[in-house]
C-alpha cells in the first residue's frame, strides 16, 4: 500500500513539473530568438559588434547569450543560417520552375542583391571580428542548396534552348556563384554600389548564359 502512496505521490510531481518544464522551454526559445533576431539587427550596422553589444540589444544578460551560443562564431554561424533559411523560403515562392529560364535566373540574383542590401552583414563577414570566418571567396555549404537550384534551373533552360549548351551546367552554376562573390567583394571595398554591382551582373550573367 506504502508503495502504490509513494508511487501515486511521484506521478503527480511529475505531472505538476510538465508545465514548469514547458514554461522554462518556452522562455528559452523565446530568449535565443530575440539573441539570433538582435545579432542580425546589430551586425548588419556594426559587423564587429561584442556579444556584450548583442546581449544589451536583445534585452538578456551576456551569461543568458553564452547558455544558448558557446562563442560569438557560434552566435554569428547561427545568424548565417537563419538568413540562408530566409532567404531559400524567398526563393522557392519565385515559383523558378514556372517561366522562362533565363529570366528566372535574373529573377534569383535579384532576390539575393536584395536580401545583401537587407543584410549587410552578408558582404562583410571577412570584417565580422570571428576568428574564423565564412569567407566570400571559400566554399560554404549554405551555398548548396542556392547552387542546386540554380542548376536544376540552367538545366531546364538548357533542354529548352534558352541558355548555352556549350559549357556544361554545373560550370555555369560554379562560374555564377564566383561572380556574385566578386561583386559582392566590390561592394564591400566600396567599389561599385549595391545597385551598380546588380546591374554590372545582370548584364554579365545574361552574356554568359545566352546561346551563341
Amino acid at each position: 500500500m506504502t508503495s502504490k502512496i509513494s508511487r501515486s505521490v511521484n506521478l503527480d510531481k511529475v505531472s505538476e513539473n510538465k508545465p514548469v518544464r514547458r514554461r522554462r522551454r518556452a522562455d528559452a526559445d523565446r530568449s535565443r530568438t530575440a539573441i539570433l533576431a538582435a545579432a542580425i539587427v546589430l551586425l548588419d550596422e556594426q559587423p564587429d559588434a561584442s556579444l556584450e553589444r548583442i546581449a544589451e540589444a536583445a534585452h538578456v544578460t551576456r551569461q543568458t547569450v553564452y547558455a544558448h551560443f558557446s562563442s560569438r562564431d557560434v552566435l554569428l554561424n547561427a545568424a548565417l543560417d537563419e538568413l540562408t533559411a530566409e532567404t531559400l523560403e524567398a526563393i522557392d515562392a519565385l515559383d523558378l520552375d514556372q517561366g522562362p529560364a533565363l529570366g528566372n535566373v535574373l529573377r534569383l540574383i535579384d532576390l539575393a542583391w536584395r536580401t545583401f542590401e537587407r543584410h549587410p552583414l552578408l558582404l562583410h563577414l571577412p570584417h565580422a571580428g570571428t576568428h574564423n570566418p565564412p569567407q566570400l571567396g571559400s566554399r560554404d555549404e549554405r551555398h548548396d542548396p542556392v547552387a542546386d537550384r540554380l542548376e536544376r534551373l540552367i538545366r531546364r533552360g538548357q533542354r529548352a534552348g534558352e541558355i548555352t549548351r556549350d559549357l556544361p551546367a554545373h560550370w555555369l552554376v560554379t562560374t555564377l556563384i564566383a561572380l556574385g562573390h566578386a561583386a559582392g567583394e566590390s561592394v564591400a571595398a566600396a567599389r561599385l554600389t549595391t545597385r551598380t554591382a546588380n546591374k554590372t551582373l545582370n548584364t554579365t550573367i545574361t552574356r554568359l548564359l545566352q546561346p551563341s
